[in-house]
């Protein structure tokens, strides 16, 4: 149990598939901790398992003083739009206007293999959305347009990342 360094761009974990959770074991049980705690931090919306360096499908979320995990994450449903201000942990210094889905819900499980679904709109949505695309290897600056991601690109060129 600790609180865990961040993994930021370029490193390889970041654009790597994370691999379906199959047995909840003792590992499993110690990254969820470690996620919950790393993520217990004012100005962490979400957390998920590779930026702490593990490819398994697992993320933590701090969203309104609500603190909780998901594993296995899939989204079901998105609706609506929104048009806002995005950053991430792994792309340190990082916020560009990003469109996004404003309704996401997302099922998974629990450690107890007991399903799991989270949904919401405005960052709660946005919040579900980031962290499952991190789970598929994207990070958001892959969303932005042609012109603003490569402006990104190179601030974090700049940046030495």
């Amino acid at each position: 149990m600790a609180i865990r360094d961040i993994r930021v761009v370029p490193d390889p974990v970041l654009r790597t598939p994370c691999e379906t959770i199959t047995n909840i074991t003792p590992a499993v049980r110690r990254l969820v901790t470690d996620l919950l705690e790393t993520v217990d931090d004012p100005g962490r919306a979400g957390l998920s398992a590779n930026q702490i360096g593990v490819s398994l499908r697992a993320f933590s979320f701090n969203i309104e003083g609500k603190l909780g995990y998901v594993l296995n994450p899939v989204i079901e449903e998105t609706s609506g739009e929104q048009y806002g201000d995005e950053g991430c942990l792994s792309l340190p210094g990082l916020w560009y206007q990003t469109r996004r889905a404003d309704y996401a819900r997302v099922r998974g499980i629990d450690l107890e293999g007991e399903e799991i679904v989270l949904e919401g709109s405005g960052l709660m949505g946005r919040m579900l959305q980031h962290e499952c695309d991190h789970l598929d290897g994207h990070v958001y600056i892959d969303r932005l347009e042609k012109d603003v991601r490569r402006q990104a690109l190179k601030q974090l060129r700049t940046q030495g990342l």
